[in-house]
């Protein structure tokens, strides 16, 4: 990948030193050869069969070493189609809702995407592959350090972390092109809206008890919202969410 660097240019917006180690570590030959074959069989039965058809996001998710994002005692598991706990009460989710909600933001290799809720970095690690900057957001301060940690050591110059809350976005560094959130809030953030770019794409899971996946698209002053899914996502947390 063109974003790849062995400087490992990861910005962390926070003062506290690193402390985290990344949980995986390179696999032996053998174990290598078989976590490739699992990403296969994952692109295969879990995505191409259930309708995901952007060949950029097929390669995308056959590259990305998912096994690598979770504690080494899962990485048997990380290529089944069910989310894995991360610690801290958060989770990375099943690899076909990863795919569905990439593919819904019809991503283009130019594009500058803000992803709330970084979790263990997977999803940023997806988009870094596809587009030229990802700015990503993580409230959970142990988490966002281990991600960003792990995002380095992979070698992704394109991606960018800050410890907050996402609700408020980064508009330091808007318009978007795509907004991505992994989190759900009882309603969309308008400061995420204001942040994308015109003919921006936003995909978000919205509700407290029942929650649907919901595509936003911006053109000019207007402002389209389209429920594609049920999902279940770990609530949006922070100052701004709690006084809704």
């Amino acid at each position: 990948m063109g974003h790849k660097s062995n400087k490992g240019a990861i910005i962390v917006l926070t003062g506290l030193v690193l402390f985290a180690m990344i949980s995986g570590c390179r696999a032996a030959p053998k174990e290598e050869n078989s976590f490739e074959s699992a990403r296969k069989r994952m692109v295969l039965t879990q995505l191409e069969a259930r309708g995901i058809s952007d060949k950029r996001v097929l390669e995308t998710f056959g590259k990305v070493e998912r096994h690598l994002f979770v504690d080494s005692s899962l990485q048997d598991e990380a290529y089944n189609d069910y989310p894995l706990p991360i610690g801290l009460n958060q989770t990375i989710s099943q690899p076909y809702i990863v795919a569905l909600m990439t593919e819904l933001l019809e991503l283009e290799q130019g594009d500058k995407v803000l992803e709330i809720g970084t979790g263990s970095g997977y999803q940023a690690a997806i988009l870094g592959e596809m587009v030229d900057s990802v700015f990503t957001i993580e409230i959970v301060e142990p988490l966002g350090l281990m991600a960003t940690q792990r995002l380095e050591a992979l070698g992704y110059d394109n991606i960018f972390v800050r410890i907050g809350d996402g609700y408020r976005g980064w508009p330091e560094h808007a318009p978007f092109d795509a907004v991505i959130v992994t989190c759900a809030p009882d309603k969309i953030p308008q400061p995420l809206i204001d942040q994308l770019a015109d003919g921006g794409r936003m995909i978000i899971p919205v509700g407290i008890d029942v929650q649907e996946l919901v595509l936003v698209k911006k053109s000019g002053e207007k402002i389209t919202r389209k429920s594609v899914a049920p999902v279940r996502f770990v609530p949006m947390t922070g100052e701004s969410q709690k006084k809704k």
